[in-house]
């Protein structure tokens, strides 16, 4: 049954005349309604924000964390619920949903921990002449409202990754989720109220791209922090002039098999990163470099995996890849594929579209100005590609426009070392695919893959100011 949510303004749910209708990608069916806030609303979420923090910068650290452990008590009571939610909205396989869920209770979990231990220090100052008796006390404050766009392909943990933070260090949040998938954000907003955080506290609007950037011009805005796509988040840093700007924009992860390395296990591995969620994760698996003396074992392993999954619905347990988010995306990404085999790239596996499902696709004998190499590819698509020297393989691995994580197959720590000096990177992935994330970790990319980092004690730190008190005896 579809279910009607409100968005969450000044801690009220609140409907307007605009109503957006979120359809399933798997069969169109409706999933639920909610509503499309405008610049009146926004205007109120933004008082609101203003106003809580004035209450929230001043909430002792006990008083966020129990606020924080009853979002995950209700997280982890409405398990189920949330998690056929996204299934439904984002076309994600239950199972993968169930666990997305999962994450999100730990990654506010994490951030009830962090809210108990934003440690600062104490600092000699005394090192100079005339600064006898001086000594540095550093701590670190809340500095406002933030202003978070989350993307539809984690909709509940990257919402989390925004979220949670804020609340853990005592700002205020104006949250837009997705349009396509907002209902699990909203269920989230819910249990966020239902917990006692202070009304505007935490705000979810969907509204107009437009609108949203809008807010920018707006010095109350005091940080932005944006997962999403190049394009976008590079216009809207340039935008943000000195307020605080964090962005994670994707990638098109490379991953090397050195032939030391348990081959079998590396291509199972790289059959997950390269497929889960129909390959619509930033570090989705899509360039791998295998070692020559192994590359056609590695190829059979990978064909063989690829070739055992199954497509359909993603309310099914047995389901491993769901639709892609809209058929529009299918379409570009047969277009594609098809444009590189016209370059001359060889089709190993799939390569086919029906509606909004893509077949998981192997393409080999590709080169790095095919868009399935040089672009970010957000589906279910994977080159094969052999190196003669590792030096050769992280080359070919830093010779693209992003640089967010990168997995490296192989039992020399030597190696290991080498890629972990030279690879361009945010992340590197030692003896696992660069899709590896735990919640605590610093997340994020160099070149077109973004700007600052996640991981709930790192964006704390993009979210807090240093402030310097030095006291005189």
């Amino acid at each position: 049954m579809a279910i009607d949510l409100k968005l969450l303004i000044a801690g009220q749910g609140r409907k307007t005349a605009q109503t957006l209708t979120v359809k399933s990608p798997y069969d169109g069916a409706t999933v639920g309604t909610t509503y499309i806030a405008g610049k009146v609303e926004l205007e109120e979420a933004l008082a609101s924000a203003q106003a809580a923090f004035e209450t929230l910068k001043g909430f002792p650290a006990y008083q966020r964390a129990s606020v924080i452990q009853k979002v995950v008590d209700g997280l982890k009571a409405r398990e189920d619920e949330i998690a056929r939610i996204i299934a439904l909205e984002a076309g994600k396989p239950i199972k993968d949903a169930r666990g997305e869920v999962r994450r999100a209770t730990n990654t506010f979990q994490i951030a009830l921990e962090e809210a108990k231990r934003m440690e600062g220090g104490v600092i000699p100052l005394d090192i100079y002449p005339g600064s006898e008796g001086r000594l540095g006390i550093v701590r670190r404050f809340p500095i406002g409202v933030v202003l978070g766009i989350s993307p539809f392909n984690f909709p509940l943990n990257l919402v989390a990754h925004k979220v949670a933070p804020a609340m853990a260090c005592g700002n205020s949040i104006i949250l837009k989720p997705a349009a396509k998938t907002p209902l699990s954000a909203l269920l989230l907003g819910e249990i966020i109220t239902g917990a006692g955080w202070p009304a505007g506290g935490v705000n979810v609007v969907i509204c107009s791209n437009a609108d949203a950037e809008g807010l920018l011009d707006d010095p109350r805005i005091k940080k932005l922090t944006f997962t999403g796509s190049a394009a976008v988040g590079w216009r809207l840093k340039a935008k943000s002039g000195a307020r605080k700007v964090t962005l994670e924009l994707g990638g098109n992860a490379g991953v090397i098999v050195h032939s030391d390395a348990d081959v079998r296990q590396a291509a199972q591995r790289c059959v997950l990163g390269a497929f889960s969620y129909a390959g619509q994760i930033c570090i989705s698996v899509q360039r791998i470099y295998v070692h020559r003396p192994v590359f056609e074992e590695f190829k059979a392993a990978f064909l063989e995996g690829s070739a055992a999954l199954k497509q359909g619905n993603p309310l099914d347990e047995a389901t491993d890849i769901g639709p892609m988010i809209e058929e529009a995306a299918a379409v570009r990404t047969e277009e594609w594929v098809k444009e590189a085999v016209s370059q001359g790239a060889t089709l190993l596996a799939g390569g086919k579209r029906k509606g909004a499902f893509m077949e998981p696709t192997v393409l080999t004998n590709t080169r790095p100005s095919m868009k399935v190499c040089g672009e970010e590819v957000f589906a279910p698509v994977a080159s094969l590609e052999p190196y003669e020297t590792f030096e050769e393989a992280v080359s070919e691995v830093n010779g693209g426009l992003y640089g967010l994580q990168a997995g490296v197959f192989t039992r020399d720590m030597g190696r290991i070392l080498q890629a972990f000096e030279r690879l361009e990177v945010g992340g590197v992935i030692a003896n696992d695919i660069p899709t590896y994330r735990v919640d605590n970790m610093p997340y994020g990319g160099v070149k077109m893959s973004g700007f600052g980092r996640e991981g709930v004690r790192y964006a704390i730190e993009e979210m807090t100011e240093m402030r310097l008190l030095a006291l005189k005896a």
